[in-house]
This record gives structure tokens, sequence and C-alpha cells, in this order.
């Protein structure tokens, strides 16, 4: 049987009231990425209606008028699906919901939904269906419709399926069961960190606003790493939300340094707080990046509001402190000045021309590398295991057989020269 696409029509409310905005994007903006998110979910957009209010109605959110005329217009368009630009209360939706007569989606449940739909990893599902029932744990009795559809549609995607006769305890028995899983997979993942702490490789982590081109700028550093293949890609498409999960691949520098490159999930305006939430654990691995590169669609003139929405998120998993290079890709679409921040490390760039990725990677080994010693070194013969460790991690400018040993002009980051410190003569 063919898919049914559901029409959407979107609806948002301009707060007049300067003070009482809760964020500084402008409502055209956030409608246009509203749009994006449905879409992203799979629906086609009918139409938008943007209601200009001094505060949110505790009923209808955009008042009872207002939802009158939502309804009139669902039915003008044919539209099975109105979605909100902001979070709903249980009442609202039930209220809205009865009144209009379709189905009724907010912005926190569409993000829920596409991430139902994204999730590829074990434990990206398992992170996506705990906060989608603790969003829908203070909800039951307004989600009625929303909870008796059998996964038919946006907002019912992922743990949704069941009907309204689920009960709290049954939710929040599920919850318990998936903090559990959670925690045993969260220990597998310590385990693995470790082991590469341990290896000395440093760790640099991409984060930035959803379709900033965190995956893509991700793919054009692993083609530098001499294992690349195209299997090594990750997911990228021009589209909110491509990749979810968080992916580590290998590059290289050119002085033949290994370093690992961290693809994390994406930002985006009012995400749902039990989201950032449950991908704590999985963002965890920012606070242990030797460096973030913090990626920034430079084409999209709300770039700053952007910014302060990946910052507030690094700030809440108190990454703050670690070594920044703000990225501002895109630069090719760029048609009007980008300022800078004060004190930011910044590179402009474009994943898709290759302009500037060279100056990037110098930044990031400036960074990364920290203090380099060129040494000359003789290496005995009985280490002929340091002589093959070197090889591999280095570019050796020279090297001769000499009766005392294997002589050897390289270089060497602070911890090799520690390391090595004996057998340096020069």
């Amino acid at each position: 049987m063919e898919k049914k696409i559901e029409r959407a029509l979107l609806v948002g409310l301009d707060i007049t009231t300067i003070n009482k905005r809760t964020d500084n994007i402008d409502i055209d903006s956030s409608m246009d990425e509203l749009e994006e998110l449905a879409k992203a979910a799979g629906a086609e957009v009918v139409g938008r209606v943007v209601q200009s209010k001094d505060a949110r109605d505790v009923a209808y959110y955009v008042g009872k008028g207002k939802a009158q005329e939502i309804k009139e217009h669902c039915e003008a368009l044919e539209a099975d699906l109105v979605i909100f630009n902001d979070e709903l209360s249980g009442a609202q939706m039930k209220n809205l919901e009865d009144l209009i007569g379709v189905s009724i989606v907010d912005r926190t449940a569409l993000i829920l939904d596409i991430f139902a739909q994204r999730a590829l990893s074990k434990e990206g599902k398992l992170q996506v269906e705990l906060a989608q029932l603790k969003y829908r744990l203070p909800r039951l009795y307004g989600l009625g419709k929303a909870l008796s559809r059998t996964g038919a549609g946006i907002g019912t995607r992922g743990p949704g399926e069941q009907k309204l006769e689920i009960d709290k305890r049954h939710i929040l028995n599920k919850i318990a069961d998936i903090k559990r899983e959670l925690k045993e997979v969260k220990k597998n993942r310590e385990v693995q960190r470790m082991q590469r702490l341990k290896s000395d490789i440093p760790i640099v982590a991409l984060v930035g606003y959803t379709n900033a081109g965190k995956s893509t700028l991700t793919n054009e550093l692993i083609k530098t790493h001499k294992e690349y293949n195209k299997e090594k890609e990750v997911f990228s498409k021009d589209m909110l939300f491509a990749t979810l999960d968080v992916t580590l691949r290998k590059a290289t520098l050119d002085n033949n340094r290994e370093f690992l490159v961290v693809d994390t999930v994406g930002f985006v305006s009012k995400l749902p707080h039990d989201l950032v939430e449950a991908f704590k654990a999985t963002l965890e691995e920012v606070k242990y990046a030797d460096l973030i590169l913090h990626v920034v669609d430079a084409s999209n003139k709300n770039y700053d509001i952007q910014m302060d929405t990946t910052l507030n998120v690094l700030r809440e998993l108190k990454a703050l402190d670690k070594e920044i290079i703000t990225v501002f890709n895109k630069a090719d679409k760029l048609d009007y000045e980008v300022n800078a921040r004060k004190d930011e490390d910044v590179v402009f760039i474009s994943c898709k021309t290759g302009y500037n990725l060279d100056v990037l990677l110098d930044k990031i080994k400036e960074k990364i590398m920290g203090n380099l010693y060129d040494v000359e070194m003789i290496i005995p013969y009985s280490r002929g295991d340091i002589f093959n460790t070197l090889k591999e991690k280095t570019i050796i400018d020279n090297f001769e057989y000499k009766e005392e040993g294997i002589y050897i002009k390289t270089t060497l980051d602070e911890a090799d020269y520690g390391r090595y410190s004996e057998y340096i003569i020069k």
C-alpha cells in the first residue's frame, strides 16, 4: 500500500511583548525552520498561520478565535495535521484537537519524531524512546487522539504505537527499563573511551547547528587517512538532522600524525530539554575532546542565533573550557559580511569547493600537536619496535644504519619527546 503523506498546516505565535520572548529568532525564520522540520519528518506543508499576541493563551495557545480560523483553513486546504511552533501542554493539545478536529503536533513532538526515524544505533534509539516517554507522560490525557493512532503519522512513531489505556505506571516502568539499558551501554562506551584516551591519539569533535555541514566536513577530513575508503564516510545530506548517531573516524595531518574525528548530533532552536538530557551521555564525547570545531553555516543570516544555541548546549555539557575553532562553512555561498566574535579563532571554508580546508588542517595541527620538536635520534637495534612505531606516527626525514643503532631525523610531539628522550642526540 502506498504511504499516505500528511498535509500539514503550520501555526506560529509571534509574542509582541519583547521582554516575554523566549528566544531572539524572528518569527519568519522560526517558521521557515519549522517548515524544514516538517518536511524532514515526511509531511507536505500546505500553509502557515501566524498569530501576534502579547502572551500565549492558556487554553488554546493562539486563542479560541484564531483556533476556529485554523479549523476553517484546515477544511479549505484539506490539511489533516496542524503543527505548532512551540511546545504545547496536554490541555492545550486536547482543546485544540477537539475544536479543530485534526491531529495536533507541537514542535517538540515533531523533533522527537524525526529523531525516532533517524536513530540507527541501539543507544540512539533508546535515548529517543526515553525522551518521547518523558514528553508523553504528563500529556496522557491531552494526547488522546495521537496515542490512539497506531503508528500512522508524525508524532506517533517510536513508543507512541500503544493506545491510550497505557497508564502512567507502565510508562514509568518502561522509563526505568530504558535507563538501566542505557547504563549498560554507557559502561561499554566508557571502556572504549578509556582505550582511546590511552592510545594518545588526539580527539577533534565537531559540533554545531543541524545542517551546518558537520558530516560533510567529517568526510573531507577522513579523506586524509591512508585507510580511507568511501564506505567509511558518514551519511550527509542537505537536510535537518541527516545524522543522529555519534561517529568516530581517523584522519591524518601532513606530518603523518593521526587524530580522531568525532561527528555529533546537530542542534536546533527550542531543542526539547528531555532530548538534550537524553543525548548528554552521547555528547559527553565532546568533553573528552582535545579540540572542538564549532561548525557554522555562514550562508544563514541567523548564524549568530544558531551559534548561541550550540554554545548554550556546550555550556550545559561544561565543555566551553576546551580549545574551540569556529569554522564558518559554505563560504562559497556568502553574500554578506560575517562578524567574528571577539577572541574567536575563526576560519572560513567551503566543504563543497575545498576552499581553505588546508588552512583548517594547519589550525588543527597547531592546536592538537602542542609543542613540536625537530630531533635527531639513535635507536638501538634491540629497539626496532620504536623505529617501527615512529615510522607509523611521524614523517622520518632521514635515516641511516650506523654501528651504534638506527640514526633518524624526525619531528616529535610533547608526549613522544618525553617518552623517547633517552634516544635523542640533538
